[in-house]
């Protein structure tokens, strides 16, 4: 089984929060910091990864991205709170190799 993570990535003011699901984060943050596709995330530059959890298969992240997606905007901010109260750029100092 591949890890697979649920994340949130907001903007530069945490205004807006935006829950993903992937198979592989460092990648998936890099195409929303490079805004490779357009949607949600390119319109309202939400370029900075704040939350992530992993787990042992895609399945398993997927039920946990719609458990978080039916909360409201708080529930995601103590989430938040719990693993990065300073709303920092979680993947400041990774190395990215994808284009």
């Amino acid at each position: 089984m591949k890890e697979s993570h649920v994340y949130f990535m907001t903007n530069k003011n945490n205004t807006v929060i935006y829950v993903g699901v992937t198979s592989n984060l460092t990648k998936r943050v890099y195409q929303h910091k490079n805004k490779t596709y357009k949607g949600f995330t390119s319109k309202y530059n939400c370029d900075k990864l704040v939350y992530f959890e992993a787990f042992n298969s895609i399945d398993e992240a997927i039920v946990r991205e719609k458990q978080i997606k039916k909360g409201n905007r708080k529930n995601k901010e103590k989430l938040i709170a719990y693993m990065n109260s300073e709303w920092n750029d979680l993947s400041d100092g990774w190395l990215f190799y994808f284009s």
